[in-house]
Formats: structure tokens, sequence, C-alpha cells
């Protein structure tokens, strides 16, 4: 068990190392120039030059990258080009919210989820099982958008129930919290939710079919029993996987829901940052989001050694 931990500790280093060089040279060898961003459109090729050099673009590309790593291993991000903040404080300012509704989301996807592919595999082929894989194929097909906005029209605009945008700290106001939140959280758990119940079908139908279930069912063991105790903790590993990679994606993919409610999270920050060309504030946004998704999934290779006597012992 050991050296496998090891293994999958020591494969974290050269991926991220892979992610830095990438996003690095990405971004220096894309058209445009955040010199000219920055001094407007009647500036003259001089005062342009004068800016490169301050900022350090008008260095080599591996003295650049030196420069950058040296940052790197010293705990910082750099600092915007346009606003002169350091990326670090950036990213501080805006994590929480993302962070916040993420959790609140897979939470939420969770407690529909589980349960509706635990029934629907119990009632494999029957009216129940169409249905919640006719909500799966619909939760994949129709774009995140256009799901917030239809939440929008209903709950808020129709029906009054919900603020259209905005966001507060739970930590202000938590009723406000919730209240603000629970619409972006139902939108994206809509695609999260068909996503774990599919995978949560598919796992318990191929559980339900053992032998030890058999045997349960026929001690007289209670079928409520028999689904959650014994046959849904062996289906687990790849319904942890799912769940855990469906948290990484949400850190790093909620630029549209936060776009249509406003939030100020880091989705808007890196698109406000792409906009701008702020090559130091990208940077640190796809190094975050890669970083917390290899770490999850480490923490998901990890877990399996909780779960399978192959790797325990």
């Amino acid at each position: 068990m050991l050296g496998y931990i090891l293994r999958r500790v020591l494969a974290v280093i050269p991926v991220m190392v892979i992610v830095a060089i990438f996003v690095f040279l990405l971004l220096r060898l894309t058209p445009g120039d955040p010199a000219a961003i920055i001094a407007g459109d009647m500036a003259t090729p001089e005062q342009l030059e004068r800016i490169r050099t301050s900022l350090g673009l008008s260095d080599p590309l591996h003295e650049q990258f030196i420069t950058w790593v040296g940052l790197l291993m010293q705990g910082e991000l750099g600092t915007s080009l346009i606003s002169s903040t350091p990326v670090t404080q950036m990213i501080g300012q805006r994590i929480w919210p993302t962070v916040n509704i993420a959790v609140l989301t897979i939470l939420l996807s969770v407690l529909i989820a589980v349960p509706m592919g635990v029934l629907a595999a119990w009632r494999h082929r029957t009216w129940v099982d169409y249905a919640v894989m006719t909500f799966s194929v619909l939760g994949f097909s129709i774009p995140v958008f256009v799901i917030g906005y239809i939440f929008i029209k209903i709950f808020s605009i129709e029906l009054r129930w919900f603020p259209v945008q905005g966001y507060v700290a739970p930590s202000e106001d938590f009723g406000k919290f919730l209240s603000r939140a629970i619409l972006p959280c139902l939108t994206l758990a809509t695609i999260y939710v068909a996503l774990i119940a599919r995978m949560t079908r598919a796992s318990m139908l191929e559980v339900l079919g053992e032998d030890y279930i058999r045997t349960a069912r026929a001690k007289g063991v209670k079928e409520t029993v028999v689904l959650f105790r014994h046959a849904l903790s062996n289906a687990a590993v790849p319904i942890m996987t799912i769940i855990g990679t469906g948290f990484a994606l949400l850190i790093g993919g909620v630029v549209v829901t936060e776009s249509v409610f406003n939030i100020p999270g880091i989705g808007r920050l890196t698109v406000d940052a792409i906009l701008a060309r702020d090559y130091p504030v990208i940077q640190g946004m796809i190094l975050l989001t890669s970083g917390l998704y290899v770490l999850i999934n480490l923490l998901i290779d990890l877990s399996y050694t909780f779960f399978d006597p192959r790797i325990r012992y």
C-alpha cells in the first residue's frame, strides 16, 4: 500500500511541470499584446516598448520562464499587468464564492443523484428507470446557460421566490447566501445530478447481480439495508470517483454560471483576465484549477486503498 501511495504522489510532479510549461508557452505564443491594452490605442511604438520592458515582456522566453518559476517556488504567482495587484491576493478575494457554490452544488447533487441512481437500478427496465435515464440525457443535452435562464424566468421573474443575481457571503448572512446561491447551484446540479445518477445506476446494476446480494435477500434482510448498506457500499468506488472529478470540474468550470448570475468568483476573474490579456492572472488561474484537479484525483486514487483490498494488502 505504501508503494502505491508513493507512486501516485510522485506522479503528480511531472504532471504539474508539464502543465506549467504548456501554460507559459501557450499564453506567450498566442496573438495579442498586453502593453497595447495598458497603453491604449493612441500609444506610440516607443511607449509600447517601454511598457514591455518594464513588464519583462521584452526578455527572451527562457528568461521570462525562469523568472516566473522562481516566483512560483516562493509561493507567488506574479502581479497583475493591469491592476498591479498580486495574483494570489486577487485569487484569494475571488475563490470563496466559487468554492461555496461548488460545495453546495456537490452536496445537492449527491443527495439527489445517489438515491435516483439506486432507485433506477432497483427498478431496472421499469418506468422509474426510464424516467431517470431520460432526465440524465436531458441534463447532459441542455446547455448550462439555458438552464440558468429558464430557472431565472420561472423562479425569479414569474414566482419571485429568489433574487435574479448577486452574491452574499455565508459569514455575513447565511439566509441571504442560500437565497442567492440556490438558483446557480440548481443550474449546475442539473448536469451533475445527471452524471452521478447514471454512474450510480451502472455501478449498482453490476453489484445487484452478485451472490452476496442474493444471499442477503434470501436471509430476509430488509431491501433498504440490502440496497444502501450492502450494494451501495460495494459500488462506492466509481461513484466517489465521479463525485470527486465533478467537484474539480466545478471549481474550474463555473465561468458561464458566474456570468449568468453575476457571482464574483474565479470564473469571472478568469474571463476578465483573458479579455485584458493579463498573463500572470491567467497563468495563476490555470495553475490553480489544474493543481486542484490533480490534487482531487490524487485523493480519489488514495481513497482506493480503503476500498480495494488488492491495494490495501
